[in-house]
């Protein structure tokens, strides 16, 4: 079992910098778009310790469920609203989370993150180290989280970021 990040960056550390990113997106400093088909988002920050993005939410769109692989991530709602989906070890828990909340995942946090509203939310992610896989799961009744696949994330590509 791993017991520490592989990372010198903390959940809190991530926090603050997606709080920070936030602020910046609320000056108008990193414009927005909505799109009603897809999840729209920006890389805004990239290194080789840290990943920022920046992604939109039109009505009824989601990630799937999903890990970060080895990773730790956070994410600070800019505006409107994200329902989080979290497994707990038994089923899964929800979470709402408003315009100024912030969230942090561990190691082996798996998440759905969703905007279930009528308008649209805007959300800075950001992850450490950067990512580089994930895993998506669908719970089965019978015997828990399921692992369905995995993918390796390109640069410029966060497909379940979130």
């Amino acid at each position: 079992m791993l017991l520490h990040a592989p990372t010198s960056l903390a959940l809190s550390d991530l926090t603050d910098l997606t709080r920070e990113i936030a602020d910046e997106v609320l000056a108008g400093v990193h414009p927005v778009e909505v799109d009603p088909v897809r999840r729209w988002y920006e890389l805004l920050r990239t290194d080789d310790y840290v990943d920022v993005w920046l992604i939109s939410w039109s009505t009824e769109q989601a990630a799937e469920l999903h890990d970060h692989a080895g990773s730790l991530g956070a994410l600070t709602v800019v505006s409107g609203e994200l329902v989080e989906h979290r497994w707990a070890g038994a089923g899964l828990r929800s979470r709402r989370l408003l315009a100024g909340h912030s969230a942090g995942f561990p190691l082996g946090h798996v998440h759905d993150v969703g905007n279930h509203e009528t308008t649209p939310a805007v959300s800075v992610h950001a992850y450490s180290p950067p990512l580089t896989a994930m895993s998506y799961y669908d719970v089965d009744p019978a015997r828990g989280l399921r692992r369905t696949r995995s993918e390796l994330i390109g640069s410029g590509s966060p497909k379940g970021v979130g």
